[in-house]
């Protein structure tokens, strides 16, 4: 339950608010009042949940070296308990405390890529509870690149222990709303710094690996880790087009269905004008039967359908955009009451690969090809 409400929780301004007993707390996001961030940071302090935005999505927070904390994150988010968390840091420094060894190729990654989306893993230090890596021998870190995260975690004093700050399984969060709709009332605050900058979680990188294994795609692009380390590979759950069986996970977005809305979900991939022909038709095959339909498109597309609601992710030739609205947009579609979604496939590469590692894991059957 929610413990740290008292403080400033009696002004009703827009800056200050109380949603269900979850403080909203508005803070800039080029200059974090300290005031505020010290709130926040009191609630990490004592032990509690306080939801903060980082460069790709809004994350939950807990002070990543106390079990109770952390275990507050998986009862508010009704997570499952093998599904791993990320560790968020200020300072590289502290790595070498949550880790036994870092090998030089991640001192390097770090020195290219931190702060940013690129989450490392590595083998844990017997300092770090054993919820926190859900008693895996490694555990996940980075360094978010993002005033707020970083004020928020220097002045609590602790790594912070931060998987997205949604409820299990739906799509994440990219803007403090979504956070409130989804947690009001199970978490004791909410720093909102308006929309998230790239709206897909971190790269996940496993340094344990030889050679080093991507496990979840994310804002940080494979060929960028490639230019940098020359041999690494992608996991099979990162590349593939079926959802396949994970028996151990060591990164979050890999064993379970994640990022989906309320909508059943197909995805069709193939040819541009192709998809376009496939999903026009099963979208009038759903509308027949009575179905509420969505279609999720790009601006090059959007203008051929018909269907109950048809949205735009942008251009195929802007994947930042794309990724930006991503999660966003599947909201919408929830809002709207839509029952079925089917979604364009977009080219695997850049930060399209994440972006289609999102959409296979938010869909309830492998992609389908158009033919």
């Amino acid at each position: 339950m929610p413990s740290s409400r008292r403080v400033v929780a009696s002004k009703s301004t827009n800056a200050v608010r109380n949603v269900k007993g979850t403080l909203l707390l508005k803070v800039n996001p080029k200059k974090p009042e300290i005031e505020k961030i010290q709130v926040a940071a009191k609630v990490i302090e004592k032990g509690g949940l306080v939801a903060f935005p980082t460069e790709t999505v809004y994350g939950l927070g807990a002070d990543a070296l106390n079990a109770k904390a952390v275990k507050k994150i998986f009862t508010a988010k009704q997570r499952p308990l093998d599904n791993p968390i990320i560790v968020h840091v200020a300072n590289k420094e502290d790595v070498y405390k949550l880790a036994k060894k870092v090998p030089a190729t991640a001192e390097k990654l770090m020195s290219r890529f931190w702060p940013g989306p690129l989450t490392l893993i590595l083998k844990r230090s017997e300092f770090v509870p054993d919820i926190t890596v859900v008693g895996l021998d490694t555990i996940a870190i980075r360094m978010p690149r993002n005033k707020v995260a970083l004020a928020l975690i220097k002045e609590s004093g602790t790594p912070i222990a931060a998987p997205s700050a949604n409820l299990a399984g739906k799509p994440s969060p990219t803007e403090a709303e979504h956070v409130i709709n989804d947690l009001a009332g199970r978490i004791d605050a909410v720093l909102d710094a308006g929309p998230t900058k790239i709206g897909v979680e971190s790269t996940v990188v496993d340094m344990t690996a030889s050679p080093p294994l991507v496990l979840r795609p994310g804002g940080t692009s494979y060929e960028k880790l490639k230019s940098v380390l020359g041999n690494v590979q992608l996991h099979q759950a990162a590349a593939t087009k079926r959802r396949g069986r994970v028996l151990e996970a060591r990164s979050p977005g890999m064993k379970h269905r994640h990022y989906a809305p309320n909508a059943q979900m197909t995805i069709v991939e193939g040819e541009s004008d192709r998809v376009v022909r496939r999903i026009q038709e099963l979208a009038h095959l759903y509308m027949v039967e009575g179905k509420k339909v969505g279609i999720l498109a790009t601006d090059e597309t959007s203008p051929n359908y018909k269907a109950d609601v048809v949205k735009s992710l942008g251009s195929r030739n802007n994947m930042k955009a794309i990724a930006h609205n991503l999660f966003k947009t599947l909201r919408e579609f929830d809002k709207e009451g839509v029952e079925v979604i089917i979604a364009e496939g977009i080219p695997p590469k850049g930060l399209g690969l994440a972006i289609m590692n999102r959409l296979r894991r938010a869909a309830d059957l492998d992609a389908m090809q158009a033919s």
